[in-house]
């Protein structure tokens, strides 16, 4: 039983295999989409009152936030860190500058650039776990979260469909894949990584059970101008679409925020940097693969 709807600014799909009645089957699957919204609801910068629109219009006054926004806010600065700011939830100043999905798309003015990269450095964000407050040290910060958002949120899904006793699924979050089980018989899931700019053509495929699959590419959300390809993913040091070398980097990981946020960094950081960030991590890593420009697809399971 499977459902599709448009959420996240993007299209997200939920499977279940498990032997469930149609009245069953529904209501769980719309139980899944109205959390999948109240965390959209929460964690989206472009939402009025949204956990993370309240953080960056408090002028960096502190800010009671949900649990959950402040249990994701903590992972991503993680993440932060670990890749020394190839990854920052901070970018807000300079991504908000950037627009992908109306029709008149235009590079930013590079003075706008600088003044907003002035704003950049996740060493900004002062997050208080116990209270669940989050506090910009520069009024002039901002918070995105969309780089981790769709993993964590299907992490939370994959957790609630468990509780439910579902041990067959497939959630697929835009191009985030969260494994629950395996195919009904025990056999792995097939997944595809897509070849980029490819027109839905695989590079290749992996078969995995019970893992999160997620890919970063430049071929998600782009735009020529000039006759140069711009994407949205951002060097957090230029403030332009990142130039290392790839077109795509797709994380298996045991869960999906991780490779969120990883398949983020290592895309910015190219191959050859990105190696040092896959050494710092613990065994929630299980294997990497990179795309570079001309399409050649390397890499594999680590672990």
């Amino acid at each position: 039983m499977t459902k599709t709807d448009f959420v996240l600014d993007t299209v997200a799909s939920i499977a279940i295999y498990d032997p469930l009645t149609k009245k069953d089957g529904e209501l769980l699957l719309e139980q899944c989409f109205s959390e999948i919204r109240r965390y959209e609801d929460l964690f989206s910068a472009e939402k009025e009152g949204s956990d993370v629109s309240r953080i960056n219009e408090a002028e960096g006054e502190e800010v009671h936030v949900s649990h959950e926004t402040a249990e994701l806010v903590g992972i991503a600065l993680k993440y932060c860190e670990l890749s020394e700011g190839a990854f920052d939830i901070t970018i807000r100043p300079v991504s908000k500058l950037w627009d992908f999905k109306s029709e008149e798309k235009q590079v930013p003015e590079s003075e706008d650039i600088e003044k907003g990269l002035k704003a950049v450095g996740y060493e900004k964000v002062i997050l208080d776990s116990d209270k669940d407050t989050v506090r910009l040290k520069d009024p002039e910060a901002g918070i995105d979260l969309g780089g981790i958002a769709k993993g964590y949120i299907a992490d939370r899904i994959k957790e609630y469909l468990k509780e439910k006793g579902i041990k067959s699924a497939i959630i697929n979050l835009g191009g985030n894949v969260l494994l629950i089980g395996s195919k009904p018989g025990g056999k792995d899931f097939v997944v595809g990584i897509e070849k980029p700019f490819g027109d839905g053509e695989m590079a290749d495929e992996v078969s995995v059970s019970d893992i999160s699959v997620v890919t970063s590419g430049n071929y998600e959300r782009y735009f020529y101008s000039g006759g140069r390809l711009y994407h949205h993913i951002l060097d957090t040091k230029t403030g332009y679409p990142a130039e290392s070398g790839l077109n795509g980097v797709t994380i298996l990981s045991k869960h999906s925020a991780d490779g969120d946020a990883l398949s983020t960094a290592l895309f910015s950081l190219g191959k050859e940097k990105g190696e040092s960030l896959i050494r710092k991590m613990d065994d929630e890593l299980i294997g990497v693969y990179y795309i570079d420009e001309d399409n050649v697809l390397t890499g594999g399971n680590i672990r």
